[in-house]
């Protein structure tokens, strides 16, 4: 997916995303989206109820770090786990907003050896995590 025109978020640009998320209930449109940790896309959702609003992949890498950020002994299905923009998966995220409510967020495909699955988490503001990759 191409990021033209796409503004690449900071991690204050993703807090304030996320406060304008939490200050509404999710809609109708996309309260089925709205989970704690990664989970697959639903494949009944209609995407074009999102709108791409950033990216979070870093300009001019072409192979981001596969590493991830759990500094708490989370995982990557963790409901809690650090959303670390510096770090896999979120580098490879790009943030969608519902176009009916404010909530947001982050999508990524995952790409496995026979598979293909495009996963979304919604964007918690207390979770965004700013350590820079080690």
């Amino acid at each position: 997916m191409s990021t033209t025109n796409v503004p690449l978020l900071s991690p204050s640009d993703l807090i304030d995303l996320g406060r304008q998320a939490a200050s509404a209930p999710p809609c109708a449109q996309c309260g089925a989206l709205v989970c704690g940790g990664w989970e697959s896309m639903p494949s009944s959702f209609e995407r074009r109820r999102l709108v791409r609003v950033g990216t979070l992949r870093p300009e001019g890498v072409d192979d981001p770090t596969l590493r991830e950020h759990h500094p708490r002994g989370t995982h990557g299905w963790s409901t809690d786990a650090p959303i670390a923009p510096a770090y896999f998966p979120y580098n490879r995220c790009d943030v969608w907003q519902c176009k009916a409510c404010p909530r947001a967020y982050l999508r990524y495909t995952e790409y496995g050896g026979y598979y293909e699955d495009e996963r979304i988490r919604a964007l918690d503001p207390a979770l965004v995590d700013v350590t820079p990759p080690t």
